[in-house]
């Protein structure tokens, strides 16, 4: 590889550092006569030490012993061993891991991950709001659930969280990407809101929690039936999960 010969698959190996010494000090040599392909990469790096810094703690985590479980299925019908399909889960991944790059502008982890971006968007917007936080307060919940239960096509809930001390303050109607969306928002004693994102989901049936953080603010998503849900608030990861965990089982009351 010459300093001419430097490609785009050169400069992302060159960020993940993956490139020999050799090439290493080409990429740098281009790099020095490119600025802006020098600040595009110093971005990209940037954007790695996020990830790192803010999944590298899920690697201490214990994996959950259902997940143990369902990683030793019983052998394939058609004879092949567990250790075959599991060195083919391996090899799919490292093939996954080298083509991930594409997508790196992209949030494409999860088919509901942007149902989740819009959901902590909304929940800075309208937390802030003093007089006119929802559009339908707590005193006409029936109202607002029939309201919102009509425009989303099937019918919802309201959570009870009064248990976990956040009491109804109301909710709203919202559009995201031309579709009804309902927010309903919550408040403790100390002023703390959160918000519960509901909206229509008729692809994906079942999924488990997954945590975001963004800017102080975090969030628990999940589909459930014909929903997804984002539950959103600047409270730290634990106390959330126990909010989101009572949501669920709200719901399913």
């Amino acid at each position: 590889m010459t300093v001419s010969d430097v490609t785009e698959d050169d400069l992302h190996a060159y960020v993940d550092g993956a490139l020999a010494a050799a090439d290493q000090a080409r990429v740098e040599a281009w790099l020095a006569e490119h600025p802006d392909d020098a600040a595009r990469l110093a971005a990209y790096g940037e954007q790695n030490a996020a990830l790192r810094e803010c999944f590298a703690p899920v690697l201490d985590e214990p994996v959950p012993g259902d997940l143990l479980a369902a990683a030793m299925p019983a052998p394939a019908p058609d004879g092949r061993s567990i250790w075959f399909r599991i060195a083919a889960a391996i090899a799919f991944l490292v093939i996954g891991g080298a083509g991930g790059w594409v997508a790196r502008d992209q949030w494409v982890a999860h088919p509901d991950a942007d149902v989740a971006e819009f959901a902590l968007n909304a929940h800075t917007v309208y937390i802030a709001e003093k007089r006119h936080a929802v559009e339908v307060q707590a005193a006409e919940e029936a109202h607002l659930v029939r309201w919102l239960s009509k425009r989303l096509g099937k019918t919802i809930k309201t959570p009870d969280l009064i248990g976990l001390g956040y009491r109804l303050v109301g909710g709203r109607l919202l559009p995201d990407g031309g579709r009804p969306t309902a927010q309903f928002m919550y408040e403790n004693e100390e002023g703390v809101r959160l918000t519960v994102y509901v909206q229509r989901n008729d692809q994906v049936t079942e999924t488990a929690f997954r945590f975001i953080d963004h800017k102080g603010v975090s969030a628990f998503y999940w589909v459930d039936e014909y929903f997804a849900y984002v539950l959103a608030g600047a409270v730290g990861r634990e106390g959330l999960l126990d909010v989101a965990k009572e949501v669920h089982q709200s719901l399913a009351r």
